[in-house]
This record gives structure tokens, sequence and C-alpha cells, in this order.
């Protein structure tokens, strides 16, 4: 179209660790651990997650790889505001500014879950993007190494696991809740998906400054 956009879905590398991160009954990433990724080679090159040109729609195969990708990407970035609005939370002084982070981030964990849902429908298939020659496999992700009842795909509901210490019950929680550098975080994060390529200099520096803004608040009594 000739229009400029902020962000770039033609280029994504796609962290999927938040699939088995949220099926996990024995892990928290607040203390330590980590995940693997469920579809493992999105987090490898760049895969675009809309058509580019008209090219892209010859071979439905790759077009559904296209589609996978959208279904992928779409809770992967809602996953991170799943923990960005209850993270800053932690941080706010005023109650205006709480009021509105605890009114906006029951919102992303709707549209994660909806996503989070849309995405396990994705077909298994492998495909080759014809321009890049990056190849992405969607696993079936009903059979090893996942599979079984945690990691069924139908599954939206965070799976109860240990919080704030592995002596307590397990609790289903959002996670990461950790507020420490949050802002920077999740800046960074976006930033190695790709969903900036294109911008400026003078952007990313604004994002950071804006993201070391954000971390050095500090909740206060008014």
């Amino acid at each position: 179209s000739g229009k400029l956009r902020l962000t770039n879905l033609t280029q994504l590398t796609l962290d999927t660790s938040w699939w088995t991160r949220y099926r996990s009954s024995t892990k928290n990433p607040d203390l330590g651990d980590t995940f693997p990724q469920a579809v493992p080679t999105l987090a490898v090159g760049q895969h675009t997650a809309i058509p580019r040109t008209d090219n892209d729609l010859n071979d439905p195969n790759f077009l559904q790889a296209i589609a996978n990708t959208a279904a992928f990407h779409f809770p992967t970035i809602e996953q991170g505001g799943n923990s960005l609005y209850p993270s800053m939370a932690q941080r706010a002084t005023h109650v205006e500014v709480l009021r509105i982070l605890i009114s906006i981030g029951p919102t992303e964990t709707m549209h994660f879950q909806t996503w989070s849902d849309k995405a396990g429908n994705a077909p298994p298939l492998t495909a080759v993007d014809p321009v890049t020659g990056a190849s992405v496999t969607f696993p079936d992700l009903n059979s090893p190494p996942f599979g079984g009842e945690d990691f069924q795909t139908n599954l939206i509901m965070p799976e109860p696991c240990p919080f704030l210490s592995r002596k307590l019950p397990v609790v289903s929680i959002i996670r990461p809740t950790q507020t420490k550098g949050i802002a920077t975080g999740v800046v960074n994060f976006l930033t190695a998906m790709g969903l900036f390529i294109g911008q400026s200099p003078e952007f990313f520096a604004f994002m950071r400054d804006l993201a070391e803004d954000a971390d050095e608040a500090r909740r206060g009594i008014r």
C-alpha cells in the first residue's frame, strides 16, 4: 500500500515457550525455571505472519503456514501483556494509575486465552518460504514430546504451579509477574521478535528511554 507501519509482521522470530510455561504444574519463571518451545522452528530465522505479495497466495501449504504463524504471533504478544500489567501495578502509587493498569490488564488475559485457543487449532505442517528459504514445522501438539492432559490443545486455563515459594501449595496464576526490569524486558522481547525491524535508531532510543523511566517507578504511599 506504500503506507508506513509501526510494526513489521513479515520478519518475525517467535518465542513460543509460553505454550509450555502455562501448561507446567511444577515450574514458574519467577522461580528461575525455563521452558521448551512449542514450535522450535519459529524461534529460528524470520517468518511472515501476513502475505507480503499476491505470490504468497499461490501455494496453499505456505499460505496455511502464514496463517499458523499469525495464530502463534497473537498469543505471543498477548502473553506479554498478561504479565506487563500486573507487574507494573506493583509499582503504582497513584490510585488512578493503578485503576488503569488493573482495568486494561484483564482484557489482555482475555485476548491471550482467545488466541492461545486459536493457536491450538493450527494444523501440523512443514513449509518453506519461497522468498527467504526459511523452513517452519508446526508439530502436532497433542503428540510427544508434549501431549497428555496438561498439553491438550484446547486448554486455555493456566495450570496451577508454584507461586512465591515452592513450599506453598500450587495455584493457577499469571506468570511471570516479577516487577524488576519488566518494561525494559518487554521492549527487548518485542525487539528480538523482529516486530520493529525497519524503525529508526531514534525510535529505539525513545522506546528504551520510556521503558527505563517506567522501570524507575517505585511504589509509594499517597
